[in-house]
Order: C-alpha cells, then structure tokens, then sequence
C-alpha cells in the first residue's frame, strides 16, 4: 500500500482461537495456565510462517507470556486437518474455515480474536475480555494509485460504502465471519498505519524472516 491511497474498507476478519478437543482447558484462562505449565510442549500450528494465523498466535505468545512452538503448514487445509486429529494442539484459522468444525464439536473454540463477539459464533468470547487490548484480524480493502484525483477517490468510496449496507452482502459477510468496515478514506488510512506499526512490533518480537 505505500505506493496507493486508501480508498475504502470492505471488511475485517477475525480468527479463531482453536484447540483439539483433548486439550485440557475450556477457556482462555485456562489455556494459558495449561501453556505456562507446560513451556514449549504445546505446538501451535499455522497456515505458514508470516500468515494472519502466525501473527496471532505470536502476538497471543507475546501478551500472555506463554512459550508455545510455532509448526508452520502449507495451507490452512492441513493444519486444520492436524489440528482435529491431535498432530498440534492450537491454530488460529479464519473464522469462516473453521467454524463448521467448531459447531460440529470437531474444534473446541476457546475465543475469537477481533474487538467484539462474532455473530457467527455469539456465545464465543473474545481473547480481549482475558487478555485486555488483544486484536487480531485480516482486513480487506480497495486503494487507488498514487495519483488518482481526490474526487475520483471521494466517488469510489462513496460506492463502496453504499454497497456495505446492503443487507445481503452483510448477510454473506456474517456467514464468513466478517465484520463490514465503512468510512472514509482517513479511516481506512489510518487503520493501515496503525496495523503496520503493531504488527512489525509483533514481527521483531518473534523474529520472523522472509523466505
């Protein structure tokens, strides 16, 4: 985005926290001690190293202080298969990949990552109400080139920001898990700022290398 200008913003998407159901803990509390008693025995996977998923847990690993081992995967496909069958014992998957297995009994979900509940799963408490501050969640959006007018970008904004209330694309959206992010260009901007600052702060803590 450094060479685009924020335009709008569609969507957030938080993730889940997911353990395998053997997992002695029901809660995120509970979780952390189980962590904290166990330093680096608990493998948490991902869908691979520098992915949504990998960066939630390693902020998770940095708020709760917990030691847990990083199993990078291809895909979010085979680490959710590893996680149901007992291979790694957390992943931090889309909401909208793994909330079926989550209703099915297959997942345990211990939380959601973003700022509020998620309406796809409303009884699912946020990592934030343990560990205050916690935010974790994908964001999508549109830019423009650099040089693009003003109004032209005011007109697209406006559009997309008329599309966010339609109530069937914010009915496929809450099937997804996602959270519709409307406002002006300053907003989208800023979210970008802001979420490039946290998670190289997150990056450096975990000394995660390009490959």
């Amino acid at each position: 985005m450094r060479d685009m200008l924020p335009v709008a913003g569609i969507s957030q998407a938080p993730a889940v926290f997911a353990i395998n159901s053997s997992v002695p803990a029901k809660t995120v509390t509970e979780f952390i001690a189980h962590a904290k008693a166990n330093p680096g025995r608990i493998n948490m996977g991902s869908a691979g190293i520098g992915s949504t998923g990998h960066l939630a847990g390693e902020l998770f690993k940095l708020m709760a202080g917990v030691n847990l081992i990083h199993v990078p995967y291809r895909g979010n496909a085979p680490a959710l298969t590893d996680l149901m069958a007992g291979q790694i014992e957390v992943l931090f998957p889309s909401l909208g990949s793994s909330i079926e297995y989550v209703k099915t009994g297959k997942l345990r979900a211990l939380a959601v990552t973003g700022d509020t509940r998620s309406d796809a799963l409303p009884d699912v408490r946020t990592v934030a109400e343990t560990l205050p501050g916690y935010q974790a969640a994908s964001f999508y959006g549109i830019g423009a080139p650099r040089n693009t007018p003003a109004e032209i970008v005011e007109v697209l904004n406006k559009a997309v920001n008329a599309g966010l209330v339609d109530p069937k694309l914010n009915a496929r959206l809450a099937d997804l898990g996602n959270v519709p992010l409307p406002g002006p260009p300053a907003t989208f901007g800023k979210l970008i700022a802001d979420e490039t600052e946290k998670w190289g702060k997150v990056i450096r803590f975990a000394g995660i290398k390009p490959q």
